[in-house]
């Protein structure tokens, strides 16, 4: 469960009960100069921060969940590490995302130009750009979703912000089969120094195919 999960997170990649999914029904429209300006605005406090570190919880369609630990750079570096058992994780080192087993000591790799969520690794973050399919707002959360085609068929994910603060706090991968897995951010710091190590593929470990699901 957690190596699909693991694969579904590179697929998909870069949380509180926020907006609802019915809020978020993909209906093509032009933007209000409101959520415009609220995408602007999130664009520019969040090209802003260069670092962020804290934990993750991930939550699926079966009701599973699993917690651990992110770190991001900008641009294009970012490590998912589950909590033990689990000696999986996620990293970018900015020319792809590898999944890597730290206990078998085995990676594999997907282009990190064929990620969805590239966009928020970017030095500068424009949503605009992105295939916006849906936005949707409640009184605290403001929700972007955007669609893009991948290795494994079309994927959404909805990034979900606080409308105060411009943090994002959660996102909703929907995968081409319609599961969907749900990441809550928490415990988060900015702009901290993190650790170059952290960032870097162990060239002793053995190169695998990438699974299927």
């Amino acid at each position: 469960m957690i190596r699909r999960t693991l694969l579904a997170l590179a697929t998909a990649l870069l949380v509180s009960p926020v907006l609802g999914q019915d809020a978020a029904q993909p209906v093509p429209r032009e933007l209000t100069d409101d959520e415009k300006a609220l995408i602007t605005a999130i664009n520019e406090h969040n090209s802003s921060i260069k670092t962020m570190v804290g934990r993750f919880l991930q939550i699926d369609t079966q009701g599973q969940r699993i917690e651990g630990t992110f770190f991001l750079q900008r641009p294009g570096k970012i490590l998912f590490r589950y909590n033990p058992p689990s000696y999986e994780q996620i990293v970018s080192v900015g020319r792809g995302f590898y999944v890597v087993d730290r206990k078998e000591q085995t990676q594999y790799a997907y282009p990190q130009d064929k990620v969805p969520l590239r966009q928020f690794l970017d030095s500068t973050i424009d949503l605009f750009k992105a295939n916006i399919v849906a936005v949707a707002q409640s009184a605290d959360y403001f929700s972007v979703t955007l669609q893009d085609d991948t290795p494994a068929g079309v994927v959404r994910v909805a990034l979900v912000f606080d409308i105060e603060s411009k943090n994002l706090k959660q996102w909703t991968l929907t995968q081409p089969s319609g599961a969907e897995l749900t990441f809550s951010l928490y415990d988060v710091d900015y702009d901290v120094e993190i650790p170059s190590t952290y960032f870097s593929i162990d060239a002793s470990f053995k190169s695998v195919t990438a699974p299927k699901e």
